[in-house]
């Protein structure tokens, strides 16, 4: 199976950067205020994202290069929330259709938002969402963008990495610890794709909740570990209920150095700390690095840390019941 390469990355990066202003934005390396001196945490915000979470910059390049007739003939996601609005995002920016199927438990605020930039919104059961959006496709000649088992997606989020990267070496970092949310495995692949040019020595680390830790445990057994529905979506962290495709697994698997998991309890102190201390609005599912950073700072010693800040969709009862913890 072949992996997404830096050489990959670098290719979605010129394409992407062919958008100008309708593309997405190179997000910063922001310094934790309160982060201990002797172990800094620098966090990489793609809730600023004009979607509010990376998750555009897949959807973007992977539209991008389709070739014009495809193309016209419109973009089909499934998904529960950020890719959603990515991919009515795409469809915007290029003027074509783009039809979402979402479970019928999708965030309402996540959903709406979709459905504001021009898509056509499909409410299934959770079950049938890839069958449902595969038989629209087909009907209609469209182009299936899955939320991450395909590597032209993986390469669009593997801009994340090569920004990292590039920021790294010019703080002169010489070593790092980079945390990554975990659900599907896009992100991370992609990340892990984008680093491979880095002066530094990086440690790639995934995250996840405790009570969706498929990829931890799939992880540590070498082989892809199935949880039912049931088991992964009782987490606050929403986004993070998918599971790794073989695709993004062979990526963990040769990649990644560890995965590590945080508690609801952690994830909500840590969407409260990044509103409160940072000024940054983050989902849970967003949050999760910078809860493993908070809570686990022993393991990475005096090593700096870089916690990807993957989205900001959170709706208002949450933030404020984070807040309120």
């Amino acid at each position: 199976m072949s992996l997404v390469t830096n050489e990959d990355a670098r290719a979605a990066r010129e394409i992407l950067g062919q958008l100008g202003p309708r593309g997405p934005v190179r997000t910063p390396l922001l310094p934790a205020p309160d982060a201990d001196r002797n172990a800094p945490l620098l966090l990489k915000p793609e809730s600023l994202q004009p979607t509010g979470a990376f998750k555009i910059r897949g959807a973007l390049h992977a539209t991008a290069v389709l070739d014009e007739r495809t193309r016209a003939r419109g973009i089909v996601a499934y998904s529960s929330g950020n890719h959603a609005r990515a991919v009515a995002h795409a469809g915007k920016v290029f003027g074509i259709p783009a039809t979402v199927v979402v479970p019928h438990t999708a965030p309402a605020a996540k959903v709406a938002a979709a459905r504001a930039l021009g898509a056509e919104i499909v409410p299934v059961e959770v079950s049938e969402r890839e069958s449902r959006a595969g038989e629209i496709a087909e009907r209609r000649g469209a182009r299936l963008i899955p939320p991450f088992d395909d590597a032209t997606v993986v390469a669009g989020q593997a801009t994340v990495g090569l920004e990292i990267a590039e920021d790294i070496d010019a703080l002169g970092l010489s070593e790092v610890t980079v945390l990554v949310p975990v659900s599907g495995g896009g992100l991370i692949s992609g990340v892990a794709a984008g680093l491979a040019g880095c002066r530094a020595r990086v440690r790639l680390v995934g995250v996840e909740p405790e009570l969706a830790a498929d990829t931890r445990e799939s992880f540590y057994a070498g082989e892809r570990r199935h949880w039912s529905v049931a088991a992964r979506t009782s987490t606050r962290a929403d986004g993070l209920t998918a599971q790794p495709s073989e695709f993004t697994f062979a990526h963990i698997r040769e990649l990644v150095d560890d995965i590590r998991t945080v508690s609801e309890d952690e994830i909500g102190e840590a969407v409260g700390f990044l509103a409160e201390s940072c000024r940054l609005v983050a989902e849970p599912s967003g949050a999760v690095t910078t809860a493993a950073h908070r809570h686990r700072t022993w393991e990475s010693g005096t090593t700096p840390t870089v916690a990807v800040v993957s989205g900001g969709n959170i709706d208002r009862a949450a933030l404020l019941s984070s807040l309120a913890d």
